[in-house]
């Protein structure tokens, strides 16, 4: 029989992972002074180390039994379903590609006046993010944009940057097809519109007012002559059916089916892409989505061992000591994945960690699935865009570098209008805005 208040020692293999991943990151990065040196940890490795003192903890369960258990995690509905979307949602990015992004940002940059070419990166950014799901993948692409932007106008580089940073941002944390979506949905058992309702009223003020901010700093600049590039707008059809597909809420392999079908056939019919190399860049889509896939099994596994030795008992325990009520408990799930984001330096590893404990703390808090989703999702992604040492921000900081500019984080940082609004828009949300009267997801 557990106790009540839980067994802290079963949390151990949550430090573990924390000091083998974050303590080789510092000294990666800071020490060694390795370029983007905490992806260039093994973080399945850590786990999998993480998962080896799980199992010699509790000598009273056999190997065999831990097995049983392990199994029974991994194997759970939530865990399938959401490495079967992010299979499909890798094909899907392989096989649509990503020069459509290049595509909507020089057509919106041709046809809107220059003055408005730093708000045109932020929307672009938006838009690119929430239709291909990926952060990253927006930030490689649109900030050579920026970067040609500012050295061709009187912007300011770490603006230019700052504003690729935010629009990537917004759309990471709203895309169906972002792992940080596919990951919080499936931990917490809602359907992917739902999340999406919730999380859109939250973040769309923080963008409009991330917009106008970055507005009124563009006034009174000369920017010169806009920016002309070739551009290809049917590329973006694929983007757009999966983006509608999944508001109005088709069933997300459905979509993603759609999307495959219609990017396929448009790829082939235009020539951009021969048959042979559309099965390739299938192939190489899923490969991208392997090691997020195998973090997820991983982590289930130790998660099931750690509730089994009464370790999600004792850290319920500690966090329903500090925070109180409904609202308090949506801020500590809130600061849960935000403390497991600055460890991990990798929104969606943090969101697949806290899920667990934030499902119990769901229940405990009689909190919706679908809020808790938001709010996992949200947090992650607000403090995943500021932190100096994210994918994202090095990500912009290399391509800028690339380019023959020297630009740091802290320059960047001052810049990140939208992040800092959307942790105060989801306070607001919390502890002001009153929650609407929603059916159980």
């Amino acid at each position: 029989m557990k106790q009540k208040h839980g067994n802290v020692k079963a949390l151990l293999p949550i430090g573990v992972f924390l000091v083998i991943y974050l303590g080789l990151g510092i000294l990666f990065e800071y020490g060694l002074k390795i370029p983007m040196g905490f992806y260039n940890i093994p973080i399945v490795v850590a786990f999998l180390i993480a998962l080896l003192v799980a199992c010699i903890q509790n000598r009273a369960l056999s190997f065999d039994e831990k097995l049983v258990l392990m199994g029974k995690g991994v194997g759970d509905k939530n865990i399938m379903i959401m490495i079967l979307i992010f299979m499909t949602a890798g094909i899907f990015v392989g096989v649509v590609g990503r020069s459509s992004a290049d595509s909507v940002a020089y057509f919106l940059l041709s046809v809107i006046p220059p003055q408005f070419a730093v708000a045109v990166l932020f929307v672009v950014s938006c838009f690119v993010s929430l239709s291909m799901g990926t952060s990253v993948g927006t930030i490689t692409l649109i900030t050579p944009i920026a970067v040609s932007l500012a050295a061709a106008s009187g912007f300011a580089l770490p603006l230019c940057v700052a504003s690729v940073i935010g629009g990537a941002m917004f759309g990471d944390n709203l895309s169906f097809i972002s792992d940080t979506t596919i990951a919080a949905c499936n931990g917490q058992g809602c359907q992917m519109k739902d999340k999406f309702r919730a999380n859109f009223a939250i973040a769309l003020p923080a963008a409009l007012v991330s917009l106008a901010l970055i507005l009124i700093l563009s006034f009174g600049q000369d920017p010169g002559q806009p920016i002309i590039h070739d551009y290809h707008l049917i590329q973006i059809i694929p983007y757009v059916l999966v983006l509608v597909g999944g508001i109005i809420g088709i069933n997300v392999f459905v979509v993603l089916l759609v999307g495959i079908v219609s990017g396929a056939l448009i790829v082939l019919v235009t020539g951009a892409t021969a048959p042979t190399e559309l099965l390739a860049s299938m192939g190489s889509g899923v490969s991208g989505m392997f090691e997020t896939t195998m973090v997820a099994i991983l982590v289930s596994a130790i998660c099931a061992l750690i509730r089994e030795y009464g370790g999600f008992e004792a850290l319920l325990y500690g966090i329903k000591r500090v925070f109180k009520g409904k609202k308090g408990g949506q801020l500590g799930m809130g600061l849960l994945v935000g403390a497991m984001d600055i460890a991990t330096a990798n929104n969606t590893v943090a969101i697949v960690m806290a899920n667990p404990i934030a499902k119990e703390m769901s229940d405990d808090y009689s909190i919706s699935p679908r809020k808790t989703a938001s709010l996992l999702d949200t947090f992650s992604c607000v403090f995943q865009g500021i932190i100096p040492y994210g994918a994202q921000m090095l990500v912009a900081l290399t391509a800028a570098n690339e380019m023959g500019y020297e630009l740091s984080a802290f320059q960047v940082i001052p810049n990140l209008y939208y992040p800092f609004l959307l942790l105060l828009s989801s306070l607001l949300f919390i502890f002001v805005i009153p929650e609407r009267k929603i059916d159980k997801v």
